[in-house]
C-alpha cells in the first residue's frame, strides 16, 4: 500500500533513533536454532536440560524420541496438508494453541466439546464462532493414536502444530519441549476472562499478559501472530468509524483511504461477518510486515495498532512503541523474540494439584468415550 513522503520521512527518523546500538539476545544454552526466511539463524537457549511449566509437569524435547519418534513427522506431515488445502488453516491452528494456554494453562481444554452437565470453553464469547480448526486436530491424533496409542498429548499437538503452521508459513522454527498432560476439564469462565479482547487497549493487554506469567515483551512479539489469518467485520468495526475502540486512548482511523474505503466495502451489508485479512500486504507469510503496517497507521484490530499509538505505560518493563518500531526494522529480531515467546508461553500449566491424562480423542476426556 501506498505511503506518504512525510509518512517514511518520520518512520526511518523513528527507526534510526530506535537503533543506536546492536540488539542481542542472550542464549545460556544453545540448544536449538530458529530459522527463517528473513535471514540466518540464530540461537535459542533454554536455560537447561528441561523446563519447569508448573504443578509438577517437566518439559523437554526428548520425550517422544523414544515413544513416538515420527510424532513431529506425522503433525508437520499434517499441517502442511491443512495449509495447503486452506491457507488460513496456519493462524488458526497458531491461535488454538495460544487460546488454550491463556485459560488454565497449556492444557488442551480449548478442545473439549461441551456435554450434558458440562459447558466447555469453545461457546466462550472470545472463541464462539471464532477458533477453528478442530478437524484437523481430530485427524492428526487418529491418526498418531494408530502409530503410538496413549502417548501424545492434544495439548503437545497443538504446540506442536502451532509450530509447525508458522514454519509452514515461512516465519521461524523453534524444537518444541513437550511431556503436557491433557485436562479433564475446562473453564468458560476462564476463556471470558483471561483472553485478550481485539478492541483492548495497552494497558490491558500488558494486564492480561501478566495475569498469565508473560511480559509486555512476550505480548508485543505474539501479537506478531496477527501478520497471518483473518478478522471478522465486527473486530474492527470500531477502526472504520475512526474512533479506536480502545477505552485506553482511540488507535485512530486508517490512514491509507483506499485501504479503509476496501474494508468497508468489504462490511458493507455483512452483518459482520466477512473477513478480511489481518495482513493485507502479506496475508499468507509469516513476516514482520505486521509490524510496518501498524508504524503506517493500517493495524487492522483496535487492539493491534495501540500498540504502536500508546504512550509509555507506567510500570511497564518494555516501551511498547519502542519494540514494535525494533521489530518493523529488523525481522529476524522479531523471528527469535517470538519463538523465545511462544516458549515461554508453552510453559504455562494448570495449577499445582490439577491432574491430567493423554486423551485419545481430543474433544472428550478418556472416561466418557
Amino acid at each position: 500500500m501506498a505511503h506518504s513522503t512525510t509518512l517514511a520521512l518520520v518512520i526511518v527518523v523513528v527507526l534510526a533513533l530506535t537503533f543506536g546500538a546492536t540488539v542481542s539476545v542472550s542464549a545460556p544454552v544453545n540448544k536449538s536454532c530458529v530459522s527463517g526466511s528473513a535471514g540466518a539463524s540464530v540461537s535459542i537457549g533454554y536455560g537447561g536440560a528441561r523446563a519447569s511449566a508448573g504443578a509438577g509437569v517437566s518439559l523437554g524435547a526428548d520425550a517422544y524420541r523414544s515413544t513416538c519418534p515420527r510424532a513431529e513427522e506425522i503433525i508437520r506431515a499434517a499441517v502442511e496438508r491443512a495449509v495447503a488445502a486452506d491457507p488460513r488453516m496456519a493462524a488458526s491452528l497458531l491461535r488454538l494453541h495460544f487460546h488454550d494456554c491463556f485459560v488454565n494453562g497449556c492444557d488442551g481444554s480449548v478442545l473439549l466439546d461441551d456435554k450434558p452437565f458440562f459447558i466447555g470453553e469453545k461457546t466462550a464469547v472470545p472463541n464462539a464462532n471464532s477458533i477453528r480448526g478442530f478437524e484437523v486436530i481430530d485427524a492428526i491424533k487418529t491418526e498418531l493414536e494408530r502409530e503410538c496409542p496413549d502417548t501424545v498429548s492434544c495439548a503437545d499437538l497443538l504446540a506442536i502444530a502451532a509450530r509447525d503452521s508458522v514454519v509452514v508459513s515461512g516465519g521461524p522454527s523453534w524444537e518444541i519441549e513437550v511431556g503436557r498432560k491433557d485436562s479433564r476439564t475446562a473453564s468458560l469462565q476462564g476463556a471470558n476472562t483471561n483472553l485478550p479482547a481485539p478492541t483492548s487497549g495497552v494497558d490491558t493487554l500488558v494486564q492480561k499478559f501478566r495475569n498469565v506469567g508473560l511480559s509486555t515483551k512476550d505480548m508485543v512479539a505474539l501479537s506478531g501472530a496477527h501478520t497471518i489469518g483473518k478478522a471478522r467485520c465486527t473486530s474492527f468495526s470500531a477502526r472504520l468509524a475512526g474512533a479506536g475502540g480502545v477505552s485506553e486512548g482511540g488507535a485512530g482511523a486508517f490512514k491509507d483511504l483506499t485501504f479503509l474505503q476496501s474494508l468497508q466495502q468489504l462490511c458493507t451489508g455483512s452483518a459482520g461477518s466477512a473477513l478480511a485479512h489481518l495482513d493485507l500486504a502479506t496475508p499468507a507469510t509469516f513476516d514482520n510486515q505486521y509490524y510496518i503496517n501498524l508504524l503506517s497507521g493500517d493495524g487492522l484490530l483496535p487492539s493491534d495498532q495501540a500498540l504502536a499509538s500508546s504512550a509509555a505505560v507506567p510500570g511497564v518493563e518494555a516501551d511498547v512503541a519502542s519494540l514494535v518500531a525494533t521489530y518493523a526494522f529488523d525481522a529476524s529480531v522479531f523471528f527469535q523474540d517470538f519463538a523465545e515467546s511462544m516458549l515461554r508461553m508453552g510453559r504455562l500449566a494448570p495449577g499445582v494439584g490439577t491432574s491430567g491424562e493423554v486423551r485419545r480423542n481430543c474433544r472428550v476426556v478418556n472416561s466418557s468415550e
